[in-house]
């Protein structure tokens, strides 16, 4: 049974850096690339970023590429996304997910699909 449980959602004003965590558990994490996806109240579904499972490439969504930083433990099952000058216009419930390919080469299917799993989300918000 695949679980994936994400934290470290926060308020914070515009500027500052957030680290979301994942941990996933039920499946090869080590050989399948991960991402996380956000979804605002009445917004649609943005793909945020996919790493590969070796760590070698990491693909970003355009709004944030520059300022979000994803990384990942294979040895501990974890997922990291290191957000910096974060932006009102990132408010938003973050979703790490399991992507529906193995390979990450860029983040149309977490945009359009969510992935083949996700979690519950953790929210971040960001004031002016």
């Amino acid at each position: 049974q695949v679980k994936v449980v994400e934290s470290g959602g926060d308020s914070v004003p515009a500027g500052g850096s957030l680290r979301l965590s994942c941990t996933a558990s039920g499946f090869l994490f080590n050989s399948h690339a991960m991402g996380w996806f956000r979804q605002a109240p009445g917004k649609e579904r943005e793909g945020v970023g996919c790493i590969g499972w070796t760590s070698d490439h990491a693909y970003y969504a355009d709004s944030v590429r520059g300022r979000f930083i994803l990384s990942r433990d294979n040895a501990k099952k974890m997922l990291y996304l290191q957000m910096n000058d974060l932006k009102p216009e990132d408010t938003a419930m973050y979703y790490c997910a399991v992507p529906t390919s193995r390979y990450c080469d860029n983040v149309q299917d977490l945009t359009e699909s969510g992935g083949n799993y996700w979690g519950q989300g953790t929210q971040v918000t960001v004031s002016s």
